[in-house]
């Protein structure tokens, strides 16, 4: 068990964060007293400085370290300024009690990125945005160059802003099968069949409304996700586009992605379909191209079919095809990810988007955790430098970045993309710049106030029967909030 204990200031949920990276396996508690066994924390404010001591079983095994707050400038206001200087406090004496440096320092938040849009927007030069990142963030010089660079390929994306433009994101709960990392609202289409014309019409009287709750409002880019949108009849999914593009009107929307992502849904005639209606950027998302792999996480298809799959779209004739691959998948190493980014070289897609697993509650790996053999933080470094010179080598730059809770080795997870090729969605829901709205099952709206500089939420219903029986509250619920 790890204690720890703050005085002076608040205990926050980022500094659990930040110590669990350090003790993944143990319990975390806040105390307010000395602690006698295993691990205590200890971290207070005096004259101005953050001091923290770390202790075992009561003796000071002098792991501590010092933060001068007269000296930490990171331009936030002064409650961030010391929430952040007592996380640097804490996480300089653990490097010292482990020997273990963090790439991503003290941040423990999903978005990295938007502290460089945020110093951008204050006009702050990037050589001292740099020096923020490394020394206040305690960031490593790699991390802070890759957002750096994100952050600024982006703009012209983001900019300028404009409060009345959204995005919309329709989400379709079905799969074929669930694999053992999702912990997504997702029903397997074999078992769950008979639920999908009553959604699909729930989901097209949502979307109704949402036309006339946006009718004084610009629409950006349609993403839609799920589970498997192509898991559902032709028919069902063609009715959902052909709503879309009649409500909001085809020629208003700069970017209409679906993920099609498992290829034991894709045939021909639904490529044709998506390409008839101007879908034109869809994911096929292989995750390993390894059978062995492929059969342990739940998956029922051969590395062949995603070969197949894709060229079949690239002959119908999409802009940008985008493959998602999953690095730290259980009994896969170096060897592995190599096999695989050799397997998908040929292809050569669009985009590759990279992620580092996560054991997420509420998916079957969670549960299981102990039955699987997962490789350490160093090993997964190595497989990430891979796919790193892959994309390098490939001519795909990195546009867009997001970390997760629980994510192995504190990595990241990271788009590439060749230059013309970015999904506007996927800068516009992780940036936070735009109101993205939800329909379906599991999803969410964010309305952003870029006056006030916050985003108000609402949250569709997880539970299948609770949004085809409620959906009028959540409809209501968007129009208390958009028409504020």
């Amino acid at each position: 068990m790890v204690s720890i204990r703050v005085n002076g200031f608040s205990y926050s949920k980022d500094i659990y964060e930040l110590i669990r990276v350090f003790f993944p396996k143990d319990d975390i508690v806040n105390v307010d007293k000395d602690v006698c066994d295993d691990y205590f924390i200890d971290s207070f404010l005096i004259d101005r400085t953050v001091k923290t001591k770390i202790y075992y079983n009561n003796i000071n095994i002098k792991a501590e370290s010092y933060v001068d707050l007269n000296s930490y400038d990171i331009n936030k206001s002064k409650d961030k300024t010391v929430k952040n200087a007592i996380k640097k406090s804490i996480y300089l004496a653990l490097v010292k009690l482990t020997g273990k440096e963090l790439p991503w320092g003290i941040l423990t938040g999903i978005r990295p990125t938007k502290i460089v849009h945020d110093l951008l927007d204050k006009e702050i030069p990037e050589e001292d945005i740099s020096r923020i990142l490394t020394q206040s963030y305690m960031l490593n010089e790699e991390k802070s160059r890759l957002i750096m660079d994100i952050g600024v390929l982006q703009r012209p994306y983001l900019y300028p802003i404009d409060e009345d433009k959204f995005s919309l994101y329709v989400g379709i709960p079905f799969c074929p099968t669930r694999c053992i990392y999702c912990s997504f609202a997702s029903l397997p289409t074999e078992k769950f069949s008979y639920l999908v014309d009553e959604y699909v019409d729930k989901l097209i009287y949502e979307l109704e409304c949402i036309k006339e709750l946006t009718k004084d409002k610009k629409i950006n880019t349609v993403y839609i996700g799920g589970g498997t949108p192509t898991a559902i009849p032709l028919s069902s999914l063609e009715r959902i586009i052909h709503t879309i593009n009649s409500c909001f009107g085809r020629k208003n929307i700069s970017e209409f992605t679906v993920e099609a992502g498992r290829p034991d849904t894709i045939t021909l005639d639904v490529l044709r379909m998506l390409k008839a209606h101007d879908v034109d950027r869809i994911s096929i998302n292989p995750q390993t191209m390894n059978e062995k792999t492929l059969k342990n996480i739940g998956r029922n298809h051969m590395p062949k079919d995603i070969i197949n799959a894709y060229y079949m779209s690239k002959n119908v004739g999409f802009k940008s095809i985008n493959m998602d691959l999953i690095v730290g998948l259980p009994d896969e190493g170096v060897k592995e990810v190599c096999d695989t980014l050799k397997a998908i070289s040929a292809l050569n897609p669009d985009n590759l988007t990279v992620h580092t697993l996560a054991v997420k509650r509420g998916s079957i790996f969670k549960e299981k955790q102990e039955n699987y053999k997962l490789e350490e933080q160093r090993i997964i470094g190595e497989m990430l430098d891979e796919t790193k010179r892959f994309a390098r080598s490939n001519y795909l730059e990195p546009y867009y970045l997001y970390r997760q809770k629980n994510i192995l080795g504190n990595f990241e997870n990271i788009g590439y993309s060749k230059k013309g090729h970015e999904c506007i969605y996927n800068i516009s829901i992780m940036e936070e710049r735009e109101s993205i709205i939800g329909a379906g099952v599991g999803s969410t709206t964010k309305i952003f106030y870029p006056n006030e500089g916050r985003i108000a939420r609402i949250f569709n219903f997880k539970d299948m029967k609770e949004y085809l029986t409620r959906i009028d509250e959540v409809i209501q619920r968007k129009r208390i909030l958009i028409s504020n």
